[in-house]
């Protein structure tokens, strides 16, 4: 039953952006009901020409003439109201595909971290691309061929109630085995489409992230391992779609069975109607002929039906994504951050991914104008979760964070994270040149600022070693840039928009030494008179910081100076001579 349910709201949805475009729908029902019109009227003519045949040099050849123009006319017209008709269609699906991926990806955008997190790429990446294009299939099918087959129908019954009434009841009465057998299937396959589109989803998913990841897939011999999970699920989608194939394919069979009987119908009855004298030869012809066109719609319906199921079960995994709640919008009279000096606070700060695993409790941390702040400790003990919270990707449990004495939910987000400058220890680039990449923050940057920023960041030359300098085009993963000049273009991005506040997460892990410590030196320039956040498992990157925060599963266990934490020959003190005393 809830199934049916979620059915049923799917297409309420449907129609919602159908009826956007509610113009091409009108004239794409217009020309469904003209060239269904003429296409019943050409039987009655060629009805009509067949009684002009009376017998051997007794033939009309005038009014056949007559009647074969009309006939030309009416075949003419058709095909010009169908192509109008297949042009109206093809705008409207097209619109509603761009309008649902537009929602798609703007909800994408709107998401809180913690769906990306919880998604693989591959399995959101499928719902905008793989799924859309197989509603649009089914949506395409639908206008084109439900339209018309309907109107047929419909139109055949009124001009067959209009010859002779017994053998339209005679359609009539079996017509309806159509319908029972049409909606026995539907039913069906439904169910099966939904799990056929999750598995294709899956099965994205795990492509994307094997190819993503082919370095480390074949530096660790994980291509067996990657064959069989792939294996498992293509077997699974195999499965799963020869049912939903099977049970489609049953609907075309079935309703031709139907037809078949409703032809037999008009024929036995016609026949000894004609005998009778009731009805002409050239009439009889007619009512086959639309016998023929009545029942010639169901079996596109029941096609229609099928793709209209695989439709709606890929448009329920869409609206789900446009349905999933976007990240808290920004306070009602939120405030922009503006003069930031970089007082930062930290309050009684509680925070878990995951409700009963327990991370950060009680956290608390002062942070003056101008201090650095250093945060060190083992592999998961939350240093990059406390980044998260700064730049507000995660909301707080309990407590809050100020920055100048405003609690960070009462800001708008665009000025909180504009006033951070972050490097993280993981690169992103876009699809784009190197300045575009560089001017990400600051896009109205002059040529001068830009090479300034990458002489500060010490990337000036190597871009200069490039083919087309700072014009030479690079894709989202860096081309072949190696991983330390794709650090290099972070930072020059950070060091061009000069932020009030600095994020550090380990910025220089892919950068050899030497560059490392012109780096440092540029950053100490960066870092001067700005509060600095640094996370770093090298103790000797971080060893100027004002304040050292040492993490142990989500509390703060030492808190000091270099020399005051070696001083005392705790849990700091360990981790810096389990790295340079051997």
């Amino acid at each position: 039953m809830r199934g049916r349910n979620r059915q049923k709201e799917i297409l309420w949805k449907v129609l919602g952006y159908i009826r956007r475009y509610w113009i091409y729908l009108g004239i794409s029902i217009l020309m469904a009901a003209l060239t269904v019109g003429l296409t019943l009227y050409v039987p009655i003519l060629v009805g009509d020409a067949i009684d002009l045949i009376i017998g051997k040099g007794m033939v009309d050849f005038q009014g056949i003439a007559h009647i074969l123009m009309k006939m030309a006319a009416a075949v003419g017209i058709t095909a010009a109201a169908q192509w109008l008709m297949n042009v109206c269609n093809n705008k409207m699906t097209y619109g509603i595909v761009r309008d649902i991926r537009d929602e798609a990806f703007r909800r994408i955008e709107a998401l809180p971290l913690k769906y990306i997190d919880a998604h693989s790429y591959g399995e959101v990446v499928s719902r905008v691309i793989a799924d859309v294009d197989q509603f649009a299939d089914g949506l395409l099918m639908g206008f084109t061929q439900l339209f018309t087959g309907v109107v047929t129908i419909l139109g055949t019954l009124a001009i067959m109630l209009t010859i002779n009434i017994g053998i339209t009841a005679v359609v009539v009465c079996i017509t309806p085995v159509s319908f029972l057998v049409a909606n026995f299937i539907a039913k069906k396959t439904y169910h099966m489409f939904k799990l056929q589109s999750e598995t294709r989803g899956e099965q994205t998913a795990l492509i994307d992230e094997m190819v993503g990841s082919q370095r480390v897939v074949q530096a660790f011999g994980y291509e067996d391992k990657a064959m069989e999970r792939f294996d498992e699920i293509n077997d699974r989608l195999q499965k799963c779609s020869l049912k939903a194939i099977f049970f489609s394919s049953i609907t075309n069979p079935a309703t031709r069975f139907v037809n078949s009987l409703v032809y037999t119908g008009v024929g036995i009855t016609g026949a000894f109607l004609a005998i009778r004298g009731n009805i002409s030869v050239g009439m009889l012809s007619c009512l086959l002929t639309y016998a023929n066109q009545y029942t010639k719609p169901f079996n596109e319906i029941s096609g229609v039906i099928t793709e209209l199921q695989n439709a709606l079960a890929c448009a329920g995994r869409i609206f789900e994504l446009i349905e999933e709640k976007p990240q808290e919008p920004d306070a009602e009279n939120a405030l922009t951050l503006t003069k930031v000096k970089g007082n930062v606070a930290l309050k009684d700060v509680w925070f878990s991914y995951v409700p009963d695993k327990k991370l950060i409790q009680g956290f608390h941390l002062q942070v003056n104008p101008g201090q650095r702040v250093a945060i060190v400790g083992p592999t998961g003990c939350g240093k990059t979760t406390i980044i998260n919270l700064l730049m507000r990707f995660y909301d707080v449990d309990k407590g809050s964070i100020q920055v100048e004495g405003t609690d960070i939910r009462e800001v708008t987000r665009k000025s909180l994270r504009t006033s951070y400058g972050m490097v993280l220890q993981e690169t992103w680039l876009k699809t784009g040149t190197i300045r575009e990449n560089i001017v990400m923050g600051k896009p109205d940057a002059t040529d001068e600022e830009v090479v300034a920023a990458a002489k500060a960041a010490h990337a000036h030359s190597f871009i200069k070693r490039m083919p087309e300098g700072y014009d030479t085009a690079i894709t989202e993963d860096g081309g072949n840039l190696s991983q330390g000049q794709k650090q290099l273009l972070c930072i020059t991005r950070v060091m061009l928009c000069q932020p009030d506040m600095l994020i550090l997460d380990e910025a220089t892990s892919s950068i050899d030494t030497r560059t490392e410590l012109k780096i440092q030196n540029a950053f100490a320039k960066l870092m001067e008179n700005r509060t600095s956040f640094i996370v770093a498992h090298r103790l000797s990157t971080i060893q100027e910081a004002d304040i050292i925060l040492v993490m142990k599963d989500g509390n703060i266990i030492e808190q000091g100076n270099h020399e005051s934490l070696l001083a005392k020959g705790g849990f700091y003190a360990e981790l810096y001579n389990s790295q340079y005393m051997h």
